[in-house]
């Protein structure tokens, strides 16, 4: 039986306001159990080296600083404390490890305390010298 004659069935319809109230709650639960990571300003895709280790193990020159602003140059404290003098001393300590042919690297064991310009007038030393490898000594924090 039919009491309804003249009249279709009504289409049925999603209720919206119930339906924007979940998305809300949704979206304010994603919102704060979302992590965000920092990322630094310039992207950057560093280079990757699969090189063997090198047969010859070029020279080296170990120059420590200390927090006094004392320089030791191969564990041979020098009482220079210009750029000038640094340079004549690198040179001389390049003379002296018998392989004045090769280009040696100078490694800067700096204290942490140490004044920056006392590792900048090793750099310019090793400029004035016209040693172009320079790098620095650090240790590791034990941290992971």
């Amino acid at each position: 039986m039919n009491f309804r004659k003249g009249k279709g069935r009504d289409d049925p319809e999603i209720n919206l306001i119930a339906f924007i109230d979940v998305l809300l709650v949704i979206l304010i639960f994603l919102m704060v159990t979302t992590t965000y990571s920092k990322f630094t300003a310039l992207q950057i895709t560093l280079p990757t080296a699969d090189a063997e280790k090198a047969l010859e193990q070029p020279q080296e020159i170990n120059v420590g600083i200390d927090a006094q602003g004392r320089y030791a140059i191969d564990n041979r404290q020098v009482a220079v404390r210009d750029a000038g003098g640094l340079a004549e001393e690198l040179k001389a300590a390049a003379g002296a490890g018998g392989q004045a042919k090769q280009d040696p690297v100078i490694i800067i064991n700096a204290d942490a305390t140490a004044a920056h310009q006392l590792v900048i007038n090793v750099l310019e030393a090793a400029r004035m010298a016209g040693f172009a490898k320079v790098t620095f000594a650090a240790q590791s924090s034990g941290k992971k």
